[in-house]
Order: structure tokens, then sequence, then C-alpha cells
């Protein structure tokens, strides 16, 4: 075998999930040596390891099983993410792209050797402090249900709209099939190094999305007095910001990287998808 150390995390609320680790575990402990996330050893009564400290322990891949969720809450929790390989126990599998009943033949075929895909991250500072690193998209919200807020956004110098709406998502490629599309926005090749700006219910008919090189640092500020918002990462955490606070995303040093296993065009992956 080619890789000689891998790392397995899953959801844990579900028997099936449980059950696939399960039969992971049998095949391939004779193989490979593998550390398992510390929530899922638990459940199996086995010793854990955290994800984020499975790169020290000199793992080359982590099996995530689950569905997309459970693949951004791994990314999240590494600083320089190692590559992931998905297996799809969710729903549509954007980022688990491997289905279950192929999960045993991929892993097998990786084991000898694998290639992977980088894909951009973006990170989000709160009033200068680094607070997260998102993978999919930011959302900002109205902290209150149906109340329209007024944000400043700025790409570098430049005032790119005084926006009033329910909120604005900034997605990164990866993150433009998620809720920046459900928003109205464009789907991005993952190969455009770009973030997408994406009004949600905007007031004007002029604020519409945009696509802004990856490069460029965007400001992003509440217009309005005694108004809070909500900060969203990659819909797994969340912070409140108010008025006078100034959040801005810079494109990460460190990619998220997925395994590559097959070369089915983008185009034809995201159609298949979304039929």
């Amino acid at each position: 075998m080619a890789i000689q150390k891998i790392g397995i995390d899953s959801r844990c609320d579900r028997s099936e999930v449980i059950e696939m680790v399960k039969e992971i575990l049998a095949h391939f402990s004779s193989m490979v040596q593998i550390f398992v996330a510390t929530p899922t050893a638990d459940i199996l009564g086995i010793e854990g390891t955290p994800v984020e400290k499975m790169r020290d322990k000199g793992v080359e891949l982590i099996i995530s099983v689950g569905g997309d969720g459970t693949v951004l809450r791994n990314i999240a929790k590494m600083k320089d993410p190692l590559p992931i390989l998905g297996i799809n126990m969710g729903t549509l599998g954007f980022l688990a792209d491997v289905e279950p009943k192929d999960a045993i033949e991929t892993i097998e075929e990786v084991l000898y050797g694998f290639s992977y895909l980088e894909r951009m991250r973006v990170d989000v500072f709160l009033n200068e402090e680094m607070i997260e690193t998102a993978t999919n998209e930011i959302a900002i919200m109205s902290a209150k249900p149906a109340k329209i807020i007024q944000f400043q956004v700025h790409i570098g110098d430049c005032l790119l709209d005084d926006i009033r709406a329910d909120g604005v998502v900034f997605a990164t490629p990866t993150g433009s099939t998620a809720y920046a599309m459900s928003a109205g926005g464009p789907i991005v090749n993952p190969r455009v190094n770009a973030i997408v700006v994406v009004p949600v219910a905007p007031f004007k008919l002029s604020s519409r999305p945009w696509v802004i090189p990856s490069d460029t640092e965007i400001t992003i500020k509440l217009a309005a007095l005694k108004k809070e918002a909500v900060i969203a990462i990659d819909g797994q955490k969340s912070y409140r910001i108010r008025t006078g606070d100034v959040v801005k995303l810079k494109k990460s040093k460190f990619p998220a990287r997925f395994v590559k296993i097959s070369d089915t065009c983008f185009y034809e992956r995201v159609q298949r998808k979304l039929t």
C-alpha cells in the first residue's frame, strides 16, 4: 500500500453511518493504520484521535462519512486541511461524492495512491481578529427574522454597493452551488479564483450578484444604527455583529483539499446533482 495512515470521521446520529464506519474498519484495519475521530470512536468504544491532531500523527487523508456538513466540519477543524474523501450518506453530496455502495472499492483504489484538488477558502475577520475560515460561504443576515438590514460592502477601497436586504452571502466557488445558488447567485467553476457576492431578497432592483477576484479584500459594515446581524460561516458557527463592527474577508493561505476520484467534468457533475 502506498498510503500508510488514514483518518475516519463521521456523523454520529445515524446507525447506518456508524455501520459504514464499522465496515471500513473491518476491511482496512489490517492494511493501514486508521485513526478514528474522537466522537465516532466514543460510540464504537475504541480510542479516538481529534481530527485537528491527525496531521501530527502522520495521517495522509481523512475519510468523512456523512454529508456535506460532515465534510465542512472536518475541514474547519484543521488549520491546514488534509485531503478529504467524502462518503455520501447525506442528501446531494456536492462535497461527499462517493456513494456508500462504492465506498470500499473506492477506498481500495485510493490507498494505492491518489491526487487531490485544492479549493480556495476565505479567512473571516471581526474587528481585526480572525474568527473562522470558510470553505463554502459567509452569510450575514438580520438578527431578527423578516427584518431588512443595510450593509456597506467595500472591495478594496471602492464601495461595491450599499445593500438593503434580508442579508448577503459571500461564497467561494465551492459554495456557489449551496446557499448562494439558492439566493440567485451564479454557479462558479472551482478552478476560478473568485468570491461571489449575492444579496438575499434585496430591496433595490440594482442590487445584483457580483463576482469578485479572490485576491481582493472585502469589508462589510452595518450601515443602520442600533441594528444587529448574524454572521453564519458554512452553516456551522455564528457570531453577532452590531453597528460599528467591521467584518473583513481575505483569501486564506490554506485551501481545502478533496481527493480526486473520477474525471467527470464539473459541469456534468453539477447537472447530475441538481437533476
